[in-house]
Parts: structure tokens; C-alpha cells; sequence
């Protein structure tokens, strides 16, 4: 299987100006380039840019993967509302690593996946783009992700502490699930990991807490606010107010109550536990559907056989036609029809009527080498059926 690689960038707050996608037109030809984007794949050769400083200069998300298992998601946030001290308490490894860079933050997950296989699965930017918006608004889940992949990868010690557990762990949104599928990270580990994890999502104020704290807000502040609302050049400035809402709403009401931090190998020991017991439910299900499509085949074949009833000199007439004709492919027809007859018989109580036709089947053909074993192995020869139970 020849190699195979996909490189996409998405420019989200601002529009590439024509300026800029000259120069990246000048680092591929083939690349589809447009105001928002740059996708390339490369069936052969590689990438001539750097995922790294194009998402310092240009981009807001990037996606990379390749057919060997190698996978990469970017995101460039505002450090005005990422707190890169928040940040780092997350990035323990390689899986999840973020720098600040002028006045943005650049989160990068990385994964190589174990045992990986290719099957050009349909893997888009677009599914994980809105997890740049929960990250703006509080939600840390993404980031938990990626220390719990670290955690997956053994990039901590055991004794490690867990980072704060976010709300809503448990209940992934599509982008979430999204990342952790293509990241690799195990469903039980996250699991383990969400038991801490409180229900619902980020906090959020009443509309009467919002409107105490707009009035209590200094007269310059609102006034700063409504200025650069109006000047309408910063895209995020409607979600740095409401960080800044939500922040003093939450602290002023003492709102708080972190869990408990585990350690990396206590998740670790209970998604072992819960991958053991997943599986014995998985396969007793799987037991009592056997069991289920068994009696309904046996059923099936019952309701058959009985359709039989009354034809059964017929079918031991076509038989001796089939096996006349000498053709290997009729003797299978054949031996098809000998097997419905000796279950027939066996339903019936009348065994013994069969053993004696399939006697005089055998004497008849015993110069068959080739239709006495496919007897044989259908076990269809009474001394045989005898020894093999």
C-alpha cells in the first residue's frame, strides 16, 4: 500500500489576504488554497511547510493524518481567553503540548496509532473545529483528553495527580467523541476518568446574577465594553465578557467543589475493572444471541423437515438419480439430500428405516471413492457416526 497523507488548515477569525496565499501557492502547487483553508494530500513526497509556524501566522485549526497511524489536531486560540497557566496543567507529554506565541495560544494533540488500520476512513477538519469554541467558553474536556491520552501512552508516573476533572466528562458532544476516536483513546479509560466527573455541563449564571453583575460593573468598564463592540475588530470579544462574567459570578456566589485528584494509575487500575466487565457483559449478550439464532435456526429447520414428510421415497429416488449422473457437484446434491432425510428420520423415530436405505446407498456405490467420502465427512456412515460420539 503506497503512503498517504492529508494536511488541512481552516482560518477562522480573519481571512487569508491575498498576500498570504501567495506565499503558501509558493510552497505547493497542487495544494487547494482558498481565503479559509489550504488542503493537500501526498500520495508520495511530503509537506514543505510547517504545521508550526503556519498556525502562528496564519491558521486557527489544523489536521494532519497519515495511513500508518500518525495523527495530529491544532488549534490556536487568543491568550486573552486561554489561560496558558490553566493550560499547562494538562500538557504533561508529547499527546498534548501548547505554546504561546505573541498574543495566541497553539494546543497541539499528537497520537501514533498502535496496530493501525488503513481504511481511508472519512476523518474532517469541520467535526473538530467547534471544540475551539468550547475551549472559549470554559469547557476543558479536550484538554482533559489529552492528558488522559498521555495517561494512555505512558508518558506520566503512576503516582501523577489528575488536573482538574471537568463537568460533562461523561457526556461526550460529537466533536468530543470526534477527537477521542481519532486520537486512539481508549473508552474505558475515559469511562474510569468520568466517574469523577460532575454531571452537566459548565456552570452557568441565572439572567438575574447576569443582570446584578452588569450593573456592578465600573462605569469605564462598560463603557471600554461597548466601544470595542462597536469597532467590531475583535471577534471574541462577546466570549471575553462572558469568561469575565462567569469567573466573578461563580467566585462571588462561592460556587467552587473540585473532586478529589486521582492518580494516573488509579484511572488506570479502574479501566482495567470496567474493560473486564464490559467484556463479560459483551459476551454473555453475545452467548444469549447464539443461543437465540440456534433455537431459531433449529425452529427453522424443524418447520423444513416437516415439509418433508410424505416425499421422502421421491427424494431417496433423486438421490440415486444424482449420484448417476457421476458429476462431483451432484454428488453434493446428493449427499445434501441424504442429510435432510437422516434428520427427518432421526425427528421421526425412525432411524433404523434410514440406516438400512443408506446401507444399500453404499453397497450400491461402494466403488465411489469419491462419493464414500464426502459419506464420510458428512457423516452420514452409521459405524463412523457411532465411533466419532
Amino acid at each position: 500500500m503506497s503512503e498517504y497523507q492529508y494536511y488541512e488548515f481552516q482560518a477562522l477569525d480573519r481571512p487569508l489576504t491575498q498576500e498570504q496565499m501567495a506565499r503558501l501557492r509558493g510552497v505547493s502547487s497542487r495544494a487547494r488554497i482558498t481565503p479559509h483553508s489550504f488542503v493537500n494530500e501526498y500520495n508520495f513526497g511530503s509537506f514543505k511547510g510547517s504545521p508550526d509556524q503556519w498556525m502562528e501566522r496564519y491558521f486557527d485549526a489544523f489536521l494532519y493524518f497519515a495511513n500508518w497511524g500518525s495523527r495530529r489536531f491544532m488549534l490556536r486560540l487568543p491568550v486573552k481567553l486561554l489561560d496558558s497557566k490553566d493550560v499547562e496543567l494538562y500538557c504533561v507529554g508529547e499527546s498534548l503540548s501548547c505554546e504561546r506565541k505573541k498574543d495566541c495560544i497553539v494546543l497541539s494533540f499528537d497520537a501514533e496509532l498502535e496496530d493501525f488500520q488503513w481504511d481511508e476512513e472519512d476523518i474532517s477538519l469541520a467535526s473538530l473545529i467547534p471544540i475551539r469554541a468550547d475551549l472559549i467558553r470554559g469547557d476543558c474536556r479536550a484538554l482533559y483528553l489529552g492528558w488522559l491520552l498521555a495517561v494512555q501512552c505512558q508518558e506520566l508516573d503512576e503516582d501523577d495527580l489528575e488536573p482538574a476533572v471537568p463537568p460533562g466528562l461523561g457526556d461526550l458532544n460529537g466533536s468530543l467523541d470526534c477527537l477521542a476516536n481519532f486520537l486512539g483513546i481508549d473508552p474505558d479509560l475515559i469511562a474510569a476518568a468520568a466517574e469523577s466527573s460532575a454531571d452537566g455541563q459548565l456552570p452557568t449564571p441565572s439572567k438575574n446574577e447576569i443582570e446584578i453583575w452588569v450593573r456592578s460593573l465600573p462605569s469605564a468598564d462598560k463603557e471600554a465594553i461597548i466601544t470595542r463592540l462597536v469597532d467590531g475588530d475583535e471577534p471574541h470579544i462577546a466570549a471575553e465578557v462572558r469568561q469575565r462574567a462567569v469567573s466573578e459570578i461563580t467566585a462571588a456566589s462561592g460556587r467552587s467543589g473540585e473532586q478529589p485528584r486521582r492518580t494516573a494509575g488509579e484511572i488506570v487500575a479502574h479501566a482495567e475493572i470496567i474493560a473486564s466487565e464490559r467484556k463479560k457483559r459483551e459476551a454473555e449478550a453475545r452467548a444469549k444471541e447464539k443461543a437465540k439464532r440456534e433455537r431459531a435456526e433449529a425452529e427453522a429447520r424443524r418447520e423444513y423437515l416437516e415439509s418433508l414428510v410424505g416425499k421422502q421415497n421421491d427424494l431417496w429416488s433423486k438421490v440415486d438419480k444424482l449420484i448417476a449422473t457421476k458429476q462431483p457437484r451432484r454428488y453434493d446434491d446428493a449427499v445434501s439430500l441424504l442429510k435432510d432425510l437422516h434428520d427427518l428420520a432421526q425427528l421421526k423415530g425412525k432411524g433404523a428405516d434410514f440406516e438400512h436405505r443408506m446401507a444399500a446407498v453404499r453397497r450400491v456405490n461402494a466403488a465411489k471413492g469419491t462419493l464414500i467420502e464426502r459419506f464420510r465427512k458428512a457423516h452420514l456412515l452409521e459405524h463412523e457416526r457411532e465411533e466419532s460420539s
